[in-house]
């Protein structure tokens, strides 16, 4: 008697998600094939939205530059600014102002506020639960107010210079200030209660996106991502850099390793970043001037190296500089959170549902502005030709 071996082959259907996409406010592709509803493989595309900051960097002087990199990704433009400012200090040898570190910390640590707010909203939106995204979005503003007192912008704050930061605060600031960031509290421990009971919220992320801290390590996840699956880093720790010694402070983990932590670990970094902010405030130190005099800032800058990372919203941010001693740099190299955590986020998705596609990536609170910076070359026989932006705007290549 024969025996027939059956061989099942699963039927794989590909189901692309963006770039334009509901759940994804910024373009990314992610092709997704699924066996049923089960997703088994998952490719991510990237490229939609090149602009060529680093080019520009090369092309611009080293003072031009600070609003160029503060303008390579728009919720998190203080620490981008920060993060190249404090580059360029460490090649010219100068330390600013302690009042100047602190208020750049004060800068930043509202910058991470907003930030959590938003993606916390938008993990709302995605689930459906969109009254709680429109509260959210609601106390966002005051942190924007908040903002907009201390560096006289909501979004593009323009606020670090080299030496310093551009403008100071008085004591009817620091008042308004504080009294922001009191009330702000309650409203933050607040949405941690809903999304800590809430049926729609628990059920949808609690066990949805499992990542192991082996495989943090293994695909070099940073941030959030990192810190809710227990891998306890933080450049603010590690660094100490601005006035970050000296501020009190508790780098947030978790031990769920799933969707649901990693946006509790941003709600319990946001109520961090508010007694930080506090802490700022009540401590801010008199000695220096905090606003540089920007005509006797160097005009000469020496040939050398230098590198410089901070604790951005979403992970690590790095900076590189290359100078060879002119106006402008030799090379400035950017490396963002959002570059790790996105490009090498594929496998996080298998073995769950379609459904849970857009809460797993959402719990990555991807930034695809800052991933995008890099200027086509085509390089053929030999020779080098760049592609303006206009021809990739048109197609043309």
């Amino acid at each position: 008697m024969s025996v027939t071996k059956v061989v099942e082959i699963p039927v794989t259907l590909e189901i692309p998600i963006g770039p334009q996409h509901p759940a994804l406010h910024e373009p990314l592709m992610l092709k997704v094939y699924a066996d049923g509803e089960e997703v088994v493989k998952v490719d991510i595309n990237t490229g939609y939205n090149h602009r060529g900051i680093e080019k520009l960097c090369e092309r611009n002087s080293f003072y031009r530059n600070i609003f160029i990199c503060g303008r390579v990704c728009g919720i998190c433009n203080t620490v981008h600014a920060n993060c190249y400012v404090r580059a360029v200090e460490y090649l010219m040898d100068i330390d600013p102002p302690k009042r100047a570190k602190y208020l750049r910390v004060l800068a930043m640590e509202l910058e991470r506020i907003h930030s959590h707010l938003i993606i916390n909203a938008i993990m709302a939106e995605i689930l459906g639960f969109d009254t709680l995204f429109m509260y959210i979005m609601r106390d966002r503003e005051k942190i924007m107010k908040a903002k907009e007192i201390l560096t006289g912008n909501r979004v593009l704050a323009d606020y670090m210079m080299i030496g310093g930061v551009r403008r100071d605060v008085n004591g009817v600031k620091k008042d308004r200030l504080l009294n922001i960031i009191n009330t702000i509290e309650g409203d933050i421990k607040r949405y941690i209660k809903i999304f800590e009971t809430d049926d729609t919220i628990t059920k949808r992320l609690m066990g949805v996106g499992v990542i192991k801290p082996s495989q943090i390590t293994k695909y070099g996840l940073l941030g959030p991502i990192a810190r809710g699956s227990n891998i306890k880093i933080d450049v603010r720790m590690g660094d100490k850099y601005d006035a970050y010694g000296e501020i009190p402070f508790n780098v947030i983990i978790r031990k769920e390793m799933d969707s649901w932590a990693r946006m509790m670990v941003r709600w319990e970094e946001t109520l961090e970043s508010v007694n930080m902010c506090r802490y700022v405030l009540e401590h801010l130190p008199s000695d220096g001037p905090a606003v540089p005099d920007e005509r006797r800032l160097p005009r000469r800058f020496p040939a050398g190296e230098s590198f410089a990372r901070v604790e951005a919203p979403r992970g690590e941010l790095t900076y590189y500089i290359n100078s060879v001693g002119k106006q402008v740099p030799y090379r400035v190299k950017i490396r963002t959170p959002s570059f790790n955590n996105i490009i090498n986020s594929g496998f996080s998705y298998i073995g769950y549902s379609i459904a849970d596609v857009p809460v797993i990536l959402t719990s990555y609170d991807p930034c695809i502005a800052c991933m995008e910076r890099a200027i086509v070359i085509n390089v053929k026989r030999g020779t080098r030709k760049s592609v303006s932006l206009k021809q990739l705007a048109k197609g043309e290549v």
